[in-house]
Formats: structure tokens, C-alpha cells, sequence
């Protein structure tokens, strides 16, 4: 069997230097081999809010620990800190983890950690992880793309900077006219906002939707609605993780429950 091919990072010393892994959607056996190898062998661990702290078990004993939890209103440490953390603790010719929820690319901000850590002249290798769509829909048993219903995903945050401009902001009303699935991160709080914009796209009112909270944990729950009774499921679910699907994949979830065999009783 081949083995994966090398890449430059794995060529250099072993300290002073960042590795971005993502921690999957939630349940801690969702974290990749490389993921854990590389926790494994840390001496410094920087991990978010959404981490599920299970995984520190795969750190050494006597590695740092460093929570720089964020989340969506509720940000603990601008991620400017956590730029000169990363870069400080590298520095220290030390081995550093930083553990990211879901995958460090997917609306994690690694992108600007690794703009961070080039201006600095650090060495930084991406391990990627299970983002919270993937998850979420396996979880909820919903086909993200099924034939003759989506052909295509669309990954969007429903949490936007405030400074963003009218030519880089989410353009709801296009997406409404792809005729694609839908993921929305971030977006429980907007999401009545959300499904009338849609909805004034093109999508009609009684288009599924379904929200997926606490993917792969046992807390997980799935609450469906259409993008009318979207404001219901909103106040819900205001404050808890969750990863909004919306499209006609998501009556697959219903026919394939229908469908199911009663279980059988003595």
C-alpha cells in the first residue's frame, strides 16, 4: 500500500513550528489519524470553544493547554491575540497545535492564521478535519447533493463582519436561483432574516429546511421547518451550535424515517 506523499513540512526539524488541525463537527472519534499523530506529539495546544476537550486527552501530559474559545457573539479573544499566541509560542522552538472546530478552512479563520504566521516566517502545515455540513447532514441522514433533487452544495455563513461591502456580502437572492443545497453556518440567529431573503429570490415558502444542532454529540438534535416557519425554529434554537440545510434534499429525511421498518416489540 502507498503512503501518503510527504510535504515539505514533514522534511523540517520537529519544533518551531504550527500545525492548523481540525477537530471535526463534535464527537471526538471523528478526529482524523494525522490529527491525532500531530496532538500526540505537541508541546503547546491553542483550541477553540467548539473543540471538544475529550481530544486534549491525546496531548502529551506535560503539553500547554492554551482555550481561546470563540463563537459566534460570544468571542472571548480577538483573533489578532490569537495571531501573536501562535506566533509567540512558535518562537519558543516549540511544537504548536492549533485546534480548530470542524476544519480549519471552512469559515474558521485559518486563513488569516496563515497569513499570520507567513508574515512572521513560520513554518505552518493544514491537517484537515470533518466540517460541521458533511456532519451534519450524515448525522440527520440528509443527501446533501441526491439525484434529480441537488447537484450542488453551497457552503455560506449567515454571520457576516459588519464591515463587509455591498459587492462582498452574501447575495441571498442568487443563491436562491441556483437551485442548490444550501449549508448555512452561523446562521440561527438571522435565519428568519435569512429565509425572507430567499424566499424573495425565488424560493418558494414551503422549501425545507432543516436545523441540525450539536451534530454527532449526544445532545444532537434536528428540527425541521420551511423557510415560513423559520422564525419558530430560530428562537428555538438561539445559542446552540448548529449547521441550517436548506433545499429539497431535506424531505429525503422524512421519507427515508417513513420508511424505516417499526422496530419490534416482544
Amino acid at each position: 500500500m502507498s503512503k501518503a506523499v510527504k510535504s515539505d513540512y514533514d522534511r523540517l526539524p520537529p519544533t518551531g513550528r504550527v500545525t492548523l488541525v481540525g477537530a471535526g463537527p463534535g464527537a471526538a472519534d471523528l478526529l482524523t489519524l494525522r490529527g491525532q499523530a500531530v496532538l500526540s506529539k505537541a508541546d503547546v495546544v491553542i483550541y477553540d470553544d467548539l473543540v471538544n476537550t475529550d481530544l486534549l486527552k491525546h496531548c502529551p501530559a506535560g503539553a500547554t493547554r492554551i482555550y481561546v474559545g470563540k463563537r459566534a457573539g460570544m468571542h472571548c479573544m480577538p483573533q489578532e491575540q490569537i495571531g501573536e499566541i501562535l506566533v509567540r509560542e512558535a518562537r519558543k522552538n516549540l511544537r504548536v497545535v492549533r485546534l480548530k472546530g470542524g476544519d480549519p478552512l471552512i469559515f474558521g479563520r485559518g486563513g488569516e492564521e496563515m497569513q499570520t504566521l507567513t508574515a512572521a516566517g513560520i513554518p505552518y502545515e493544514i491537517v484537515p478535519g470533518v466540517t460541521a455540513a458533511l456532519a451534519a447532514g450524515a448525522a440527520a441522514e440528509i443527501p446533501l447533493t441526491h439525484r434529480g433533487a441537488a447537484s450542488a452544495v453551497v457552503f455560506v455563513t449567515g454571520h457576516e463582519c459588519a464591515n463587509k461591502s455591498d459587492q462582498t456580502a452574501v447575495d441571498w437572492a442568487a443563491l436562491a436561483r441556483t437551485g442548490a443545497t444550501l449549508c448555512i453556518y452561523m446562521g440561527v440567529r438571522r435565519l428568519p432574516e435569512i429565509a425572507r431573503a430567499l424566499g424573495e429570490g425565488g424560493l418558494a415558502h414551503d422549501t425545507p429546511l432543516a436545523v441540525v444542532a450539536n451534530a454527532t454529540l449526544p445532545q444532537q438534535s434536528v428540527h425541521l421547518a420551511t423557510l415560513e416557519s423559520a422564525e419558530a425554529v430560530s428562537e428555538r434554537l438561539r445559542g446552540q451550535p448548529a449547521l441550517i440545510i436548506v433545499g429539497d434534499v431535506v424531505r429525503w429525511r422524512e421519507l427515508s424515517q417513513a420508511a424505516r421498518p417499526m422496530a419490534a416489540t416482544a
